[in-house]
């Protein structure tokens, strides 16, 4: 799945390629994807143009001049830039077509990913966004305020880290590198972090995502190359998908587990 790095790199590229751009057509091929009504989607985007693109956590947020597109990849989306003349491919759902004849193509293997068009006075009553937690580098994402949603929680910390309503924009892969590089266990319970464990959290995710940002975040099955980047940060991953790797610190074979169903990654003797 696109995490956060993922989804900022794609929200950078898109912004140097459509913007301000008019929109003349839009094909919606496979409309379960589409949480508004299909009928107000097309007709508020034609003839309308982005004039920019934000982000929340892992939602991209398509400006209009009256509108917002929200837009969530899930496990597999992808957009892609094509001519107009291209057949359109397999897994191509939703295609908005510019009048310079590019398309603006959202491909999706699982059909998973979801669009919904609101107003722009909308967007802090959309329940998707209003329930983000602080995102990484959020001078609000302290210490106290981890510690604080950490509290009599009974689950792993590895789920937490995972809940979007915690910290916003983490996913499978950056909570198992963030857990190595803090030195937590993966399944010490939330109530039993210390404040100063939130304080390595914290510190990691923003030294762990700043870096895979730069780096265009990391290329794994779910996540290629498809507006012309490729990320490189999995050359800088340390136990996500090293099952029986050498750990970098001690020496001894990465484990792979599962808790609340995701494959987690960890070193027992540097993460006890």
């Amino acid at each position: 799945m696109p995490e956060i790095a993922e989804v900022e790199t794609v929200r950078n590229t898109l912004k140097k390629q459509i913007l301000h751009k008019k929109i003349k057509d839009v094909k919606i091929i496979y409309g379960k994807m589409i949480e508004s009504d299909l009928k107000e989607f097309k007709s508020n985007l034609i003839n309308n143009e982005f004039v920019d693109i934000k982000r929340r956590g892992k939602w991209l947020i398509f400006e209009l001049h009256d509108y917002y597109l929200l837009s969530h990849l899930r496990m597999e989306g992808k957009f892609f830039l094509k001519n107009n003349q291209e057949p359109i491919a397999k897994h191509e759902h939703i295609i908005i077509t510019f009048d310079d004849d590019t398309d603006l193509r959202y491909h999706d293997t699982r059909k998973f990913g979801r669009m919904n068009l609101i107003k722009k006075e909308d967007l802090p009553y959309c329940e998707a966004i209003k329930k983000q937690g602080e995102e990484p580098f959020s001078a609000n994402l302290t210490k106290e305020y981890l510690k604080n949603k950490l509290t009599n929680k009974n689950i792993p910390i590895k789920t937490l880290l995972l809940d979007q309503t915690i910290i916003s924009g983490l996913g499978n892969i950056y909570a198992n590198e963030v857990l190595f590089a803090a030195r937590i266990n993966p399944l010490k319970l939330g109530k039993d972090i210390t404040l100063g464990e939130c304080e390595k959290i914290i510190k990691a995710t923003n030294k762990i995502i700043k870096e895979a940002i730069s780096m265009g975040g990391t290329t794994i099955k779910s996540y290629t190359s498809s507006l012309g980047v490729t990320g490189r940060f999995q050359q800088k991953l340390k136990v996500h998908k090293k099952e029986g790797d050498p750990c970098s610190l001690c020496g001894l074979p990465i484990r792979k587990i599962k808790i609340g169903g995701r494959s987690t990654y960890f070193c027992e003797n540097c993460q006890k």
